[in-house]
């Protein structure tokens, strides 16, 4: 018997397989994928020996469904009619009722928000369980999700502004890091320089402030000193508006987020 499948080999299917393999959490054997495109089938056949690389949703245990929007409600009713009694969806901006209603009653649903840093093990996943989900459930779920990051559990409402903060975050951080490479360039650098040296602030400050007993806004304080290099820099960026616009652009993912919940 599967105990758990991934309905989606996309990059986040692939990534919870791997991180579920690597922590052991089951045997190869134990784990299916399922995967419409014959070629990306071929690729996780390679990749993860031992586990069944299917065409088709089968009977299992409990399913991850890792499919576009679009796709959820037509996946949902054909992992119905196998029998799955337990699903844990990634979908973005699709609610558990909705979920439910293409389920039907009787089977437990676990809604998440992952984010792309998932992919190496590092991610950021918010969990909120539908009508009938049990602590079990969302235990299920955590255990799941634990492998490729840190999670935690929140009303169904709240996963709106998680998409925003967390779902949508990195994006935000990758345009930062784009932006003091093209600096970097523009002051003469390398590009090969501005990247390796940008990347390793980002790493570095993140990591830093990860393991600090010190908030971001003491760690901020810290590095800048009064009519100092990077109080110039914080001067530019204040006087542009680009701390109210980050504030701007989560609320305006998690917007965006409930309007995709309303389709």
């Amino acid at each position: 018997m599967i105990r758990l499948e991934i309905i989606g080999g996309g990059r986040m299917g692939e990534a919870l397989l791997g991180g579920l393999l690597a922590a052991q959490w089951a045997a190869p054997a134990e784990l299916a994928v399922v995967e419409r495109l014959p070629e990306r089938r071929q690729q996780l056949t390679e990749l993860f020996p031992g586990v069944a690389v299917l065409a088709e949703p089968t009977a299992a245990d409990g399913a991850v469904v890792a499919v576009k929007p679009n796709d959820v409600a037509e996946t949902c009713r054909v992992l119905a009619g196998v029998g799955v009694q337990r699903v844990l969806s990634i979908a973005a901006g699709v609610t558990t009722a909705a979920l439910t209603e293409a389920l039907g009653d009787g089977i437990a649903v676990v809604r998440a928000m992952p984010n792309t840093p998932a992919l190496v093990r590092t991610g950021a996943s918010a969990i909120a369980p539908g009508a009938s989900a049990t602590t079990a459930d969302l235990d299920w779920a955590a255990s799941i999700l634990a492998e490729v990051g840190v999670v935690v559990r929140v009303d169904e409402h709240d996963l709106d502004i998680v998409t925003g903060l967390s779902g949508s975050g990195p994006a935000y951080v990758f345009l930062m890091v784009e932006n003091l490479i093209l600096a970097g360039v523009a002051g003469g650098l390398s590009q090969e320089m501005a990247e390796l040296l940008a990347t390793q602030t980002l790493l570095g400050a993140a990591t830093l402030l990860h393991t600090s007993e010190d908030d971001a806004a003491a760690l901020r304080e810290a590095v800048t000193s009064p009519g100092g290099t990077t109080a110039a820099g914080l001067r530019v960026l204040t006087e542009a508006g680009v701390p109210a616009a980050i504030v701007d652009a989560v609320l305006a993912a998690a917007e965006r987020s409930r309007e995709l919940g309303r389709a």
